[in-house]
């Protein structure tokens, strides 16, 4: 069949047939020129790409680091709100405060979805990830804090004492003899 000829009776309308049965020499038949080897080309890919994987692992490793630290801009935003929303029980304190809580509950939650898109058999995750960690628990260390702050925990005696049995009675008293 003629190069570049379309094939009729393969039960498809056009079809195009690229083996090449020419008897032209082709590129793969002509010796390579004086000084020039493949084998030295290959190398020089093989570096390039090399050199493409590190730096892609380097720039893997550079936005985990940044992931990792993101909660300590927010352990920061809170901390200011908190210290802005005052002492006094209200509605925004109230809802600061458990945002505050939320906010580190939900990443602890995600913290192999965060680090996933960075996963490579050269980067090590581990580091970053228990920065990561730490910072989350230090957020969620700062609205316990501020439950606390705020009176919503209960750490005093008489937070529980709708709990405790009613108390002996130890003495009685009485009155002396009725006058009438």
């Amino acid at each position: 069949m003629d190069k570049g000829k379309a094939v009729m009776g393969s039960g498809r309308r056009w079809a195009v047939d690229f083996t090449d049965n020419s008897t032209l020499p082709s590129s793969r038949d002509i010796p390579d020129p004086p000084g020039f080897s493949r084998a030295s080309q290959d190398q020089e890919d093989s570096a390039v790409t090399k050199q493409k994987k590190d730096a892609e692992a380097n720039w893997k490793a550079q936005k985990a680091w940044e992931v990792a630290q993101a909660p300590f801009k927010n352990l920061l935003m809170m901390g200011f709100m908190m210290w802005m929303a005052g002492n006094t029980v209200h509605l925004f304190s109230i809802g600061i405060t458990f945002s505050a809580l939320w906010q580190p509950i939900g990443a602890l939650q995600g913290v192999g979805k965060v680090f996933e898109p960075y996963k490579d058999s050269k980067v090590d995750l581990l580091v970053p990830k228990l920065v990561f960690i730490a910072l989350n628990l230090g957020g969620l260390a700062l609205g316990i804090w501020k439950l606390n702050t705020l009176g919503l925990l209960p750490t005093h005696a008489s937070d529980w004492v709708s709990s405790l049995p009613p108390a002996k009675e130890v003495e009685y008293s009485g009155g002396g003899v009725p006058l009438l």
